[in-house]
């Protein structure tokens, strides 16, 4: 008989804080090198804080690899601007494509940036007690269009793996979400974008 694993509790919190979680990762300005289309602002931003300054967290708790495992975690996203584009997380597709996942927005305001590699686009504006289930084969990216963090709470078969490098080989998504000039935020295309190639 196979092992069973055993029931885990978590407390969610609107910060972002996981109890119970068994993994943290932080991705820090250096860490973003390529992902701004605005290269210089992005750039002087680095120079400014050194590279150190967080741009977001995700903590996470999982049984491990195996098929039926869930991943279960919390992301959060720091505010900020580089030029006219919103602080983003790197993005990616699922390494095994067509697995969906569920984002569910806990506080702050934000935009799931969603892409399929045949060319679809949209742009699903979240705030608190909104959720986004994105299907399978959908490139996905979290966006924060506030001045507070953006936390959502995700979940996904853990053995879905995520492909950052479609996204980096693309020279970024098709779409990029930036300042109207108005207080809000909007979608332009992203003229560097080379189109997804799936390995």
């Amino acid at each position: 008989m196979p092992d069973i694993d055993s029931p885990a509790k978590l407390a969610v919190f609107p910060n972002g804080e996981l109890a119970g979680n068994n993994d943290i990762y932080t991705k820090h300005l250096a860490d973003m090198t390529g992902v701004y289309r605005d290269s210089a602002a992005y750039d002087a931003a680095v120079a400014e804080h050194g590279g150190e300054e967080l741009v977001y967290r995700v903590e996470s708790q999982s049984y491990g690899p195996h098929s039926g495992a869930l991943t279960i975690g919390t992301s959060t996203l720091l505010p900020g601007r580089y030029g006219d584009e919103f602080a983003v997380t790197r993005g990616h597709l699922h390494a095994v494509s067509d697995r969906a996942e569920l984002y569910y927005c806990l506080s702050g305001r934000g935009v799931m940036l969603l892409e399929t590699i045949d060319g679809r686009s949209e742009a699903v504006e979240l705030t608190p007690g909104e959720a986004v289930n994105v299907p399978g084969e959908w490139v996905h990216r979290s966006v924060n269009v506030s001045d507070e963090p953006f936390v959502t709470l995700f979940t996904y078969a853990t053995d879905a793996g995520q492909d950052y490098q479609l996204i980096a080989d693309a020279h970024g998504m098709k779409s990029l979400i930036v300042a109207d000039g108005e207080g809000g935020w909007t979608v332009r295309e992203n003229p560097e974008h080379t189109g997804y190639r799936k390995a």
